[in-house]
């Protein structure tokens, strides 16, 4: 079997990062993973046997956008929280 081409994207605004797999020229959602354990049971579902390995040694495999396996949590916006505003002295 081809091994497919995993991408994982940008944290999502409630948190997780969409898994699609790319095989054959066809797309598939695996999921939403929130931690490289999600991340690993979605590459062992689709038959990738050494998924631990893959996510340990950056294999060409996967596709990170948006930060890589150590992202799991979207950055908080400029200024941080509850910034942005003018609040009275």
């Amino acid at each position: 079997m081809d091994r497919p081409r995993i991408v994982v994207h940008p944290v999502a605004p409630t948190g997780g990062r969409r898994v699609v797999a790319h095989v054959h020229g066809e797309d598939s959602i695996l999921g939403t993973a929130y931690g490289l354990a999600d991340l690993a049971e979605f590459l062992r579902r689709i038959g990738v046997e050494d998924a631990d390995e893959v996510l340990a040694a950056g294999d060409p495999l996967m596709e990170w956008r948006g930060g890589g396996p150590e992202v799991w949590q979207a950055e908080a916006p400029p200024g941080g929280p509850g910034r942005g505003f003018d609040e009275p002295d």
